[in-house]
């Protein structure tokens, strides 16, 4: 008998394997060598000689002040994000909301985590810009320049707010499961022990959800520092973040120095990828409550 299975176990696991080969083929191809590529560069320099210069550069006044307002950029962005998206999602899974509002907010929600780059900075200039809708709108209606409070989407501010439209609904999407995972059963045991609404989500309920609000704010957080195209439609050159730094190296014009541009991606890769990381051991550790 095992014998016999022993062929059928092995086909299986063939179809299995070539299930997955185009995946690891496409990883390998548009992940994982570039980022070989791009680790390995950035110890060389034009020649080719090995060299640590590229390193090095990472921590001129120009390029560290571009990975701070990256980062200042992306954890207002994340945090900003995590708070209103906690809040919508709790409105909908424990708000008593009617059950089209949440299936379509959760629709709305998948399709706005997406919409970045040139359409999103074109619909923020089109809404908030100096002649944008709302800024008419308020200029005509009610008499307040916008601009005149010192308001400038082109801005550390402008490009927060406008990185805010697509962190919001990922937050939605990523912790509506979390907050579906609260189970009945901990709330009424609460009430029996005479716990008050406060004692519950002070004591049970932000105990339970914090790795997943954590984990969630360190993605939002990836999200937003490796983002260009929006930055880049939005802002132009005038907000010197690293991703903009970056393509400013690797383009061709004066700034051109592809292994130093290398240096910057590493550097990114660096900080996008503890911050996955520790998403990810967060995110298994609040699995463990929905099991």
């Amino acid at each position: 008998m095992s014998t016999a299975s022993s062929p059928l176990i092995d086909r299986r696991t063939i179809i299995d394997w070539l299930g997955i080969a185009p995946f690891m083929i496409f990883a390998l191809m548009f992940l994982i060598a570039p980022t070989l590529y791009l680790v390995s560069g950035a110890f060389f320099n034009a020649e080719g000689h090995f060299t640590f210069e590229n390193i090095a550069g990472l921590f001129t006044p120009t390029i560290m002040s571009a990975y701070w307002i990256s980062i200042k950029v992306s954890l207002a962005s994340s945090l900003g994000g995590a708070l209103i998206g906690f809040f919508l999602a709790w409105a909908i899974v424990l708000g008593g909301l009617p059950s089209w509002i949440r299936s379509g907010l959760l629709t709305f929600s998948g399709v706005a985590s997406n919409f970045a780059g040139v359409p999103l900075a074109f619909a923020f200039i089109a809404t908030l810009g100096r002649t944008g809708l709302v800024t008419v709108l308020l200029r005509d209606w009610f008499g307040f320049n916008l601009y005149s409070t010192g308001f400038n989407l082109l801005s550390f501010f402008g490009l927060t707010i406008t990185y805010m439209f697509f962190q919001i609904p990922l937050m939605v999407l990523i912790l509506t499961p979390a907050l579906d995972g609260l189970k009945k059963e901990w709330r009424e045991a609460s009430e029996i022990l005479g716990a008050s609404n406060w004692q519950y989500w002070r004591m049970i309920g932000l105990p339970i959800l914090w790795p997943s609000l954590l984990g969630t704010s360190l993605l939002l957080f990836a999200n937003a520092f490796g983002a260009i195209a929006t930055a880049y439609a939005l802002t132009g050159a005038s907000l010197n973040i690293v991703p903009i730094l970056l393509y400013a190296q690797i383009r061709g014009d004066v700034l051109h120095n592809p292994n130093l541009g290398y240096a910057l991606a590493l550097g990114m890769i660096v900080i996008t990828g503890l911050s996955n990381i520790l998403y990810i051991w967060l995110r298994m550790r609040a699995e463990r409550w929905q099991k």
